[in-house]
């Protein structure tokens, strides 16, 4: 008898429309995802959409630290899709800890922001203790090179990210890290090259250019505890966010 593979892990849906047809129906939970690609390819907006959707559809709460773009500008580029933070920020089911006015030394406004000296180990504790205190089902962070740029040396990060790793499984969270990916001539799939070990999930977007268009594409390059396609599927980023196709109709 076959056996049902979504009976075994519970799943926790993306909110990005066609993505979780590819991946049985979800992320497996509490595992982490890590997201790459170059500039302009999307991955704010599909770690942006994971948290948002997961507050809208799913009564999941979640963490978005912002490690690029400060806080009130990630509120006014998602309203273009629709999607009010501030909403499930006042419900307490979303927060976002603004981790880009300490890193160029001036004063947060937001209620939940990193301290005015980066360290690692505070860092961790205060991304477990937001996380724990509104139960959060969901965390982002955007992104991994913005967090080594912390650091004082750039061989630092492997230790982070193994740092990172250990706190993650612990506060049972479903997480979508992102990082920038590396030309193709280089041969890794991450910037640093050991981002794609610690995750269970590894997703890479990528531009090419079909009929002197530049058409985005999604490969699921690794997803733990789930049987997926090796195959490059198209998306786009439209008025109501990302939408993968599945089919590949849309080209």
């Amino acid at each position: 008898m076959p056996v049902d593979r979504k009976s075994l892990f519970k799943r926790v849906p993306s909110g990005i429309p066609g993505f979780d047809d590819l991946i049985e129906g979800g992320f497996p939970e509490n595992t982490t995802v890590l997201v790459a690609g170059g500039t302009g390819t999307g991955k704010t907006t599909f770690a942006a959409q994971f948290i948002y959707r997961g507050a809208e559809l799913y009564d999941d709460p979640g963490v978005f630290v912002t490690l690029e773009e400060r806080a009130k500008d990630i509120r006014r580029e998602v309203k273009s899709f629709g999607w009010d933070f501030k909403k499930y920020e006042d419900e307490g089911k979303i927060v976002i800890i603004d981790g880009v006015s300490s890193s160029v030394g001036l004063p947060s406004e937001e209620k939940f922001a990193l301290e005015d000296k980066f360290n690692v180990d505070n860092f961790l504790r205060y991304v477990y203790r937001v996380v724990k205190s509104i139960n959060a089902k969901r965390l982002v962070i955007d992104s991994i090179p913005s967090l080594a740029f912390r650091l004082a040396e750039e061989r630092q990060i492997r230790e982070v990210l193994l740092k990172l790793n250990t706190i993650l499984l612990e506060m049972g969270v479903t997480t979508v890290l992102t990082t920038e990916a590396p030309a193709p001539q280089e041969g890794r799939i991450s910037r640093y090259g050991i981002e794609e070990y610690i995750a269970r999930g590894v997703v890479l977007l990528d531009l090419q250019e079909r009929n002197i268009e530049l058409k985005r594409y999604l490969l699921i390059r690794k997803m733990r505890e789930t049987k997926h396609s090796m195959r490059k599927y198209p998306f786009e980023i439209t008025s109501d966010g990302i939408v993968v196709y599945p089919s590949g109709e849309i080209y």
